[in-house]
């Protein structure tokens, strides 16, 4: 059914767009029989190849480029069908990147670490928020600090990240609602680590399935308060102590593509609306601070699979999911972490004010 559902979204779209009316252009029969002696002589130069010849350059045992190669064929196998990788976790590992091995990596990839680099993030005790926390760390980023609501996930999580990677970790218990504790423990990171380099605003929550007409108005202050007041909190503390301290910084919002278009099939305009305004928060500080050398970007993900999405009721919307992306699968729960090393580290230097969208090509369509 949800296969049947985007061809004829599909084709409705299509039949929409006008065509150009394109005169015939009379041929005479000369005209028509070069067209066929080119086009016959064309196709008869195709060649099927039953090898491919190969030829390999490598350096010799010092290094030094060689004027020698390896020349070998390799089959070619009639109507090859490329196997579908098998989906797997993440490794449960966290190697954090050492300055020894910074040293021998070329410019463009140091230029791609955190090395050295104090980093603030919000929701990283599970899901999304702590895949991009143990990125930072395999990243360089000298000391980690993990704002979450939850006492006793983010105390698990802080422990278990400073015991796999040895870099210094703390959590501290953080509504993003709260103005006077986001300020209070931003000044302690500071005092513990120094002036934060990034935040990664990832605190969230997400109100779906609920008609807007029947949407208790209650449920949408607390939403727009954890959503967007929670990001514009964050920014702006975070921002201050940067300000103050001279010290350029990476600021990267968790969106979503929920920012950009309308979800189908679910009903979520209230969500919708909370995060169009952090793109729109993100773009407009982007501006603001870009003289004080802060960069803000946002991260818009697409539908990700998450533990907030492992629900038997959310099988059959998930199916829907998959049929409208055309990588036809859901995001795995690191497939943040290199986009949002890369907003984090100088690789970016020259990128503020963009809203990334990172759906498998969900709103390609």
């Amino acid at each position: 059914m949800a296969a049947t559902a985007r061809t004829v979204r599909l084709a409705s779209r299509l039949s929409t767009i006008s065509r150009p009316i394109v005169p015939r252009v009379a041929t005479s029969a000369a005209q028509r029989a070069a067209f066929t002696v080119s086009a016959r002589r064309f196709k008869s130069e195709v060649i099927k190849e039953t090898e491919v010849p190969v030829s390999v350059y490598n350096p010799d045992a010092k290094g030094v480029a060689s004027g020698t190669s390896d020349h070998f064929s390799i089959p070619v196998k009639p109507n090859f069908k490329p196997q579908e990788p098998a989906a797997a976790e993440p490794e449960d590992r966290v190697d954090p990147l050492s300055e020894k091995v910074y040293k021998q990596m070329p410019r463009t990839l140091q230029k791609m670490s955190l090395l050295g680099k104090v980093v603030i993030i919000t929701g990283g005790a599970r899901g999304l928020g702590n895949y991009m926390a143990r990125a930072c760390v395999e990243a360089g980023a000298k000391a980690i600090a993990i704002f979450d609501a939850n006492q006793e996930l983010g105390d698990e999580s802080a422990a278990e990240l400073h015991q796999k990677s040895g870099l210094p970790v703390s959590f501290f218990k953080v509504d993003v609602r709260d103005g006077n504790a986001i300020n209070a423990a931003v000044q302690n990171v500071v005092d513990l680590y120094g002036t934060p380099d990034v935040l990664v605003n990832s605190a969230g929550i997400a109100d779906s399935n609920i008609k807007a007409e029947t949407y208790d108005p209650a449920m949408f202050r607390r939403l727009i308060d954890i959503n967007l007041t929670g990001s514009f909190l964050m920014a702006q503390a975070v921002g201050r102590t940067m300000i103050a301290a001279g010290k350029p910084g990476s600021i990267i919002l968790v969106a979503s593509m929920s920012g950009s278009i309308v979800n189908y099939p679910q009903e979520q305009s209230c969500y919708n609306a909370s995060k169009a305004g952090v793109i729109q928060f993100g773009k407009s500080l982007a501006a603001e601070w870009a003289k004080y050398d802060i960069r803000v970007n946002c991260i818009s993900p697409g539908y990700m699979d998450t533990a907030l999405n492992r629900v038997p009721a959310l099988d059959a919307q998930k199916k829907i999911w998959k049929s409208l992306t055309p990588q036809e699968r859901l995001g795995a729960v690191d497939d943040l972490n290199g986009l949002c090393v890369f907003l984090a580290s100088d690789a970016s230097s020259f990128m503020t004010g963009s809203n990334v969208l990172i759906d498998g090509g969900y709103t390609l369509y």
